[in-house]
């Protein structure tokens, strides 16, 4: 049997645990369960995007100050992710997953139910705090649900929660909100999660940690060049696709000119690009993590520098849109693996660097693009997020070369 770092994270995993052959019988509907709770935490994070001015104009406050609610979550839940699950090391696994859903229920009937923009603030904080400890947790667990041989396949799943928030729950969150009012879709999100809740309640088996991480391990692991490569490139290409995918609604509007529905028709299509692109790269990145990860920067890198010069059509901007998705789609899967390669004796640990580096980046590249468009121009905005995808591709090479130098080995 061939063996991959994933495998190999999950045979180390079971091993240490010693769980029960049944318990991967169970393997399958809990990572359904997982990817459920993923979803409802990508939609929550993602959903103001489509409410801004509703929730804004409810409570008088700024475009600015509305967008606190974007930019919130993820500076939080990168400071959460090493906090919760450090403090939490000794903590069943299962019991904590469980209770951050709690916590991001409890979070979105907040919204609903806020008279003040202070109250949507704070549930937007208890977002944060969910996002950083699930994904610490919860993204390295596939491997200890499903034999070996699937971890792969079921780590692929798990990461197709981010594209479908966008496809999925991002859209019909606007829709609702739109028809029945935006504290509906914060309630309806509520409900989607309480039932997230009791699906990891019913198929989640007892996961004790299967290391204790503590702040030593995460600076061991920051010292491998291994993980030093997989911080680059994440930082890079989440940068690039967040300062330039922010404004890609306007610059459709603009360089194109497309209208409303013909943009969201463009986004869904985006959307469905990036869950096919989430399978393939669970798939690449498995067998050649260096090269999957190359490849999707440099496609990401193609596509924002092609823009402004053949997304004029409605043809040019839509091939582009799709080549984007596809690329964009396998970079949570394809960092985790990096990560996980890098560290395949702590892969809760490789976890939490995963999701405090990307979740940080996130935001620094909103901010970022949101400072270009500013003070440059949207069609600068794509070439800026070019010129750092292409950085993230002489990264990959780099590291792929001191792979091969090091024998194949990935720290």
């Amino acid at each position: 049997m061939r063996h991959t770092p994933a495998t190999d994270t999950a045979t180390s995993a079971t091993s240490r645990t010693g769980a029960p052959p049944r318990a991967h019988l169970r393997g399958i509907p809990a990572v359904f369960s997982l990817t459920l709770a993923l979803f409802a935490i990508v939609t929550t994070e993602i959903l103001p995007i489509g409410l801004l001015t509703p929730i804004g104009a409810e409570f008088g406050v700024a475009d600015g100050t509305a967008g606190l609610m974007m930019t919130m979550p993820g500076l939080l839940a990168a400071v959460a992710a090493p906090t919760v699950t450090l403090a939490t090391a000794r903590v069943d696994r299962r019991l904590m997953l469980c209770a951050l859903v709690l916590l991001l229920a409890v979070a979105n009937f907040l919204s609903a139910a806020a008279t003040a923009y202070w109250m949507v603030l704070v549930a937007r904080v208890l977002v944060g705090v969910t996002i950083g400890g699930f994904w610490s947790i919860g993204a390295g667990l596939a491997g200890r649900l499903v034999p070996p041989a699937s971890a792969a396949r079921a780590t692929a799943v798990l990461f197709a929660a981010v594209p479908l928030g966008s496809v999925l729950g991002v859209p019909a969150g606007t829709l609702i909100g739109d028809l029945a009012g935006w504290r509906t879709a914060f309630a309806v999100l509520g409900l989607l999660s309480t039932g997230a809740l009791a699906l990891l309640l019913l198929t989640l088996p007892t996961l004790p940690p299967a290391e204790v991480t503590r702040l030593p391990v995460l600076r061991s692991l920051l010292r491998g060049t291994g993980t030093r490569y997989a911080l680059g490139m994440t930082f890079l290409v989440v940068l690039a696709h967040f300062a330039a995918y922010t404004y890609v609604s306007p610059f459709l509007r603009q360089a194109t000119g497309a209208g409303p529905g013909r943009i969201t028709a463009f986004l869904l299509v985006y959307g469905a690009a990036g869950v096919l692109g989430n399978f393939i790269g669970g798939a690449l990145a498995t067998r050649a993590p260096h090269l999957a990860f190359g490849a999707v920067a440099a496609t990401i890198a193609a596509a924002t520098a092609l823009l402004p010069a053949l997304g004029r059509t409605d043809a040019g901007a839509l091939a582009l849109l799709v080549a984007w998705g596809l690329g964009y789609g396998a970079v949570p899967v394809c960092s985790q693996t990096w990560f996980t390669r890098a560290a395949p004796r702590t892969p809760e640990a490789a976890s939490v660097l995963f999701t405090a580096s990307f979740q940080a980046t996130l935001a620094a590249g909103a901010l970022t693009g949101g400072t270009i468009v500013d003070h440059a121009s949207l069609r600068a905005v794509m070439w800026w997020g070019a010129v750092v995808a292409g950085g993230a591709v002489v990264v990959a090479g780099r590291a792929a070369l001191a792979s091969h130098t090091h024998g194949g080995h990935p720290g």
